[in-house]
């Protein structure tokens, strides 16, 4: 099973305590639980991000920067920043772990990626000879509560709940009928990399949830497979 452990973290930038100024206490279980479920990939030999974004691939070397959210003195990586959001919040938990030692890529989905397309990806990550360390980074609906960045949707919460079950379950078939335009509706980021993910728990992991909830209106959800 060449992909040997695997995670699954939100990107909110405000996970960053230089973006979250005097709010960062307000997200500590939330980033204390993807620190947590990173370290348990440290049995691989390399780790791989996989998040939204463009549909690019890029190497260990790949920046990222958080300008745009107010700290433009956090950045991440070597290179020039060229990483969007999901994956620079990827690299930026690694880098607070003891797996930052570990060579990584990285691998953005488009959010428009068929779920046929994205259960390949994961079906081939599965069946490659290197032991990868999977982080999967996707939010839940952005439409959880009044609160939430976009108008509340009475669907959000029963989507949220559906992914937070199929996670703890490693329920890949749940994870792969994920509706790409109901996951639209309700600006869930993560539907395409989730889809990723179930076609590597096809292989077999077996998963624990160990986080869900919607602080800022947001589904995030915590997970580790192993």
């Amino acid at each position: 099973m060449p992909v040997v452990s695997a995670a699954v973290c939100p990107h909110p930038p405000l996970l960053v305590p230089e973006v979250a100024s005097g709010a960062a206490p307000e997200l500590d279980d939330l980033r204390a639980a993807c620190l947590a479920a990173i370290e348990h990939l440290s049995g691989a030999d390399r780790l791989l991000v996989v998040g939204s974004g463009p549909g690019q691939q890029y190497d260990g070397s790949a920046g990222g920067s958080f300008g745009a959210y107010g700290a433009p003195g956090v950045r991440v990586g070597t290179g020039d920043p060229v990483l969007p959001l999901s994956l620079a919040m990827g690299a930026w938990l690694i880098e607070q772990t003891k797996v930052a030692e570990l060579p990584r890529s990285y691998q953005s989905v488009a959010a428009d990626t068929p779920p046929m397309r994205c259960l390949e990806l994961g079906r081939g990550l599965a069946a490659g000879n290197d032991r990868i360390g999977l982080l999967v980074m996707g939010d839940g609906s952005a439409r959880r509560s009044e609160h939430s960045p976009v108008h509340l949707h009475p669907r959000a919460e029963i989507f949220d709940t559906t992914v937070a079950t199929a996670l703890g379950a490693a329920d890949a078939a749940v994870l792969a009928a994920l509706d790409p335009d109901l996951a639209d509706e309700l600006q869930a980021a993560g539907r395409a990399p989730w889809q990723v993910l179930a076609g590597v728990l096809e292989s077999g992991l077996t998963g624990e949830l160990t986080y869900h909830a919607a602080p800022y209106g947001v589904g995030y959800f915590v997970a580790s497979f192993t």
